[in-house]
């Protein structure tokens, strides 16, 4: 039996442009910081990597460069179609791209040496349902392969509320207090600037839900580090120097429990124990 998304999280793809989010603004340091964090832990090309919920492919395009063999896996058809025909020109192809869900993906059992899953636990808002994710990662996962995913820190929203709308109006106000309390997020406005349905997870609430489902190894990181909360923030990026200062206090605090909370996406690695 299929299992259908959320709706109104497709719907919020179907007409925000993510094939360009991560190009613009303190997105461009998530992108670095994660691709370093990818980086660290990926085997050596050709592995086989599936890439859950990877939109129109900014990391699989990334990865498909450096020779790995990538499957593309997204449950918006938009952005697959997207993907598609950018694949059809691009120097360095995707293996395969479907229209998928994270719970029952459209892969092998056993064929893929890594799983990403950098954006599906965070829309997948009660947690039977990514812990049903995490399994179906596991079941397409090698023995002793790597899955690696990414959460929302349960703090963005405050964080977010509290560097750039200082006149917090009492609806922004409640989504805040909401997320706060139990993690679950959900946009009452109708902008898309305030995103769309999610689960915004603690860094141990993480960490658990991977080893719940048989990953040993785990480790999360904080992305961001706080620098992505600078109200000047691209201009500091735009100058060579100050861009490296970002990236580095990103580093020094990648595991400081302390502090890992203040970035605004968190990373998460295991390996697959058993198969």
């Amino acid at each position: 039996m299929s299992i259908a998304p959320l709706r109104e999280i497709v719907d919020y793809y179907t007409r925000f442009a993510e094939e360009s989010r991560l190009e613009t603004g303190s997105a461009q340091l998530e992108f670095e910081r994660t691709k370093e964090l990818l980086l660290r832990f990926l085997p050596p090309p050709p592995a086989q990597i599936v890439d859950v919920g990877g939109a129109s492919g900014s990391y699989a395009f990334w990865l498909a460069s450096l020779g790995y063999a990538v499957h593309l896996v997204d449950a918006t058809p938009r952005l697959v179609e997207d993907a598609t025909r950018r694949n059809a020109s691009a120097e360095y192809r995707l293996a395969s791209l479907e229209v998928g869900d994270a719970r029952q993906l459209p892969r092998p059992a056993a064929s893929a040496d890594v799983i990403l899953l950098l954006g599906p636990l965070y829309h997948l808002t009660e947690r039977p349902d990514r812990i049903t994710a995490l399994r179906e990662a596991q079941r397409v996962l090698r023995k002793n392969g790597t899955l690696m995913v990414a959460g929302i820190s349960r703090y963005a929203a405050t964080l977010d509320g509290l560097a750039f709308h200082p006149a917090l109006h009492s609806q922004l106000a409640t989504m805040r207090h909401r997320s706060l309390a139990d993690g679950q997020y959900r946009n009452e406005t109708k902008s898309d600037r305030y995103f769309t349905t999610a689960y915004f997870h603690r860094p141990d609430d993480l960490a658990d839900e991977l080893r719940e489902t048989g990953c040993g190894d785990v480790r999360v990181f904080g992305i961001e580090g706080p620098g992505w909360l600078l109200s000047d923030f691209q201009a500091r990026w735009n100058d060579d120097t100050l861009r490296v200062e970002i990236l580095t206090v990103a580093r020094l605090l990648e595991e400081e429990k302390s502090i890992m909370g203040a970035s605004a996406h968190l990373f998460a690695v295991g390996t697959l124990e058993s198969a």
